[in-house]
Parts: C-alpha cells; sequence; structure tokens
C-alpha cells in the first residue's frame, strides 16, 4: 500500500473545523429533530459562521452524512490498495469487518438510526448517498478487473457490499453475519 502523506497544518485544522460543524449538527438534530434545527442553529453550536458552515457542507442533509466523501474513499481503496493476491471479495469482507462491524457497539448508533429513519429529507437523501456508494464501488470494481463500466456483475457486487450493514442490524454477532455475507459470495449457497 502506498505511504499516506501526512496533512499539513491548514488541511488538519480544516478537518478539525468540518469535525466540530458536524458533532454540533448530530448533537442538536438528536436533541430536538432534524426539521426544528436551522443551518444557523448548528454554525452557532459549532462557533462558525454560516459561510464557514456551507465552505464545508453544501446543505443541510449533508450535515448528517458527514463522512459520505469518506466512505466512498475508503469503498475505492478497499478494492484498488488491496494487498497483492488478495481477491476483490476478500478485501471488501475485510473493510466490512474493520469498518463497518465496529459501528454496531456506537451508542448513537439506534438514536441517529431513528433521526434518519423519521425525517423523510434525509432517508431521501441517505438512499440518493447509497446509490452514488454504490456506483463509485462499480466503477472501481470493474476497472480494477478490467470489465466494463456498466458491468451488472461488478454493480451487483457493489449493491450486495453496501448491504451488509443492514444484514448485522440486529445481529447478537455482528462480526459472525458479515462474515456468513461474504462467505455466500464467495462459495455460493450452500442450505
Amino acid at each position: 500500500m502506498p505511504d499516506t502523506p501526512i496533512p499539513g497544518r491548514r488541511e488538519r485544522k480544516k478537518a478539525a473545523t468540518r469535525q466540530t460543524i458536524a458533532d454540533a449538527a448530530l448533537e442538536l438534530f438528536l436533541e430536538q429533530g432534524f426539521d426544528r434545527v436551522s443551518v444557523r442553529d448548528v454554525a452557532e453550536r459549532a462557533d462558525v459562521s454560516t459561510t464557514t458552515l456551507f465552505a464545508h457542507f453544501p446543505g443541510k442533509e449533508s450535515l448528517v452524512f458527514d463522512r459520505e466523501e469518506d466512505v466512498d474513499r475508503a469503498l475505492t481503496a478497499a478494492v484498488r490498495e488491496r494487498p497483492e493476491g488478495l481477491g476483490v471479495v476478500e478485501a471488501l469482507r475485510e473493510h466490512a469487518l474493520r469498518s463497518w462491524v465496529p459501528i454496531t457497539t456506537d451508542p448513537r448508533r439506534d438514536r441517529f438510526t431513528a433521526l434518519v429513519n423519521g425525517t423523510p429529507a434525509l432517508r431521501e437523501y441517505g438512499e440518493r448517498m447509497w446509490m452514488r456508494h454504490a456506483a463509485t464501488l462499480s466503477a472501481a470494481i470493474a476497472a480494477e478487473l478490467g470489465r466494463p463500466a456498466d458491468d451488472p456483475a461488478c454493480a451487483a457486487l457493489a449493491r450486495f457490499t453496501l448491504e451488509v450493514p443492514a444484514l448485522t442490524t440486529g445481529r447478537s454477532d455482528p462480526h459472525a453475519a458479515v462474515e456468513a455475507a461474504f462467505d455466500l459470495l464467495l462459495h455460493g449457497w450452500r442450505p
């Protein structure tokens, strides 16, 4: 894997400001509900101007899904930067185990899910985001395997992979659920 450059001071400050805004937004949305909180309320809680807020986030919904670009980069990296000899499906399994299983124990997860599911604008945004992630992952898989960009098998693998977090919800052993899902991809259905 290539070495990741260490971000400079300016990039670290921008990332810290962005995180402060996202944290303030989530706190307010969980306390008061998405529709009752304005962008100005979030900016005030984060102690930034609304101009600064919009420099980091294109809209109110993106404040809730603040890691959208990071998720896209991580999915692409899981495929493109996998160790030599590791297949795409195995790399996606490792990514799911490393990135998604820990989320199942986040104490805010249930409240976050309720917020999104209970807010039509957030549900719609989340669905569009999911489709963008699927397209990004599908394109990365197709490019890595030398297949056409619109290859249906690559699209199916991407969509299945992105369903894995939902398949772990409510499971007593999310790690085992991830393993079972990827075993199905690797070995086929075994009743």
